[in-house]
């Protein structure tokens, strides 16, 4: 698979999604910091001090992690949705369905693209947040580990989007209706051990719960999710949307006309 054409097809779509996005880094980087910025100094500073601690931590302790997740996950899934829609929009991904390059690596390609961007948001955004408070890391592994697999899986669900989307305005409604609601009620700015118990359980149905418990694990080392269930979790959603976006791709389902 990884021969030298294909090496060099890999290379050249991560290169081109790498260039895509930090050409225009005023449109794709800084809204993400100037936003989390807001939400440190609104939901941190201010309404924090007011809060007091949460699971015994100061709340600006406790949604910094959920605050770099949110961000990782909303650049990793725009980024590959919009790249790919637009490649379908101006008929170039034709090219690439006809060219010698197997599937797998386009699907790679623009992925790495989707992981690279949400890695280097949430770097920015946890650079951001060290103006605010000292971040201690209880366990740098699984914070690695968490942002990479989670950048991975919503880089996989925006390709699928993509491939399904016939106009602009399709590739926003699920950022809208879906992604954003599961984010914010993702435990980010709560713990769900505030919840009564029936709305802990209906929690327990949002997979960005998961993520953001298990990233917030390796800041605090405190989850209300067992760690390693919700890295399983992960990790099926990413096998599953990799085999779906596979089939698409061979099937050539919302690439040919």
């Amino acid at each position: 698979m990884f021969s030298h054409p294909n090496y060099i097809a890999l290379s050249s779509i991560v290169h081109k999604e790498i260039q895509r996005y930090t050409r225009i880094w005023v449109q794709t980087l800084l809204p993400s910091s100037i936003t989390m910025t807001l939400y440190f100094v609104i939901f941190g500073s201010l309404i924090g001090e007011r809060i007091g601690t949460m699971d015994g931590y100061s709340y600006m302790e406790f949604i910094v992690p959920g605050l770099i997740m949110m961000s990782v996950i909303t650049n990793s899934y725009s980024n590959v949705v919009s790249s790919f829609f637009s490649s379908k929009f101006q008929r170039s991904i034709e090219e690439m369905m006809v060219a010698p390059v197997p599937n797998i690596i386009i699907l790679l390609g623009y992925v790495a693209g989707g992981v690279s961007r949400g890695i280097l948001t949430g770097t920015i955004v946890t650079i951001v947040a060290l103006f605010f408070i000292d971040i201690e890391i209880s366990n740098p592994w699984i914070v690695i580990l968490v942002v990479i697999l989670t950048s991975l899986m919503f880089s996989l669900a925006g390709f699928v989007n993509a491939v399904f989307a016939k106009s602009f305005d399709d590739i926003s409604i699920v950022p809208t209706f879906i992604l954003t609601p599961l984010t914010y009620l993702g435990g980010v700015f709560y713990s769900i051990s505030l919840l009564p118990e029936f709305w802990q359980k209906v929690s327990m149905a949002n997979p960005v719960l998961y993520m953001v418990n298990a990233f917030r694990y390796g800041f605090l080392g405190s989850s209300d999710i067992n760690i390693w269930l919700a890295i399983s979790l992960i990790i099926f959603f990413i096998i599953s949307l990799s085999g779906f976006a596979m089939y698409l791709l061979n099937k050539g389902i919302g690439l040919r006309s």
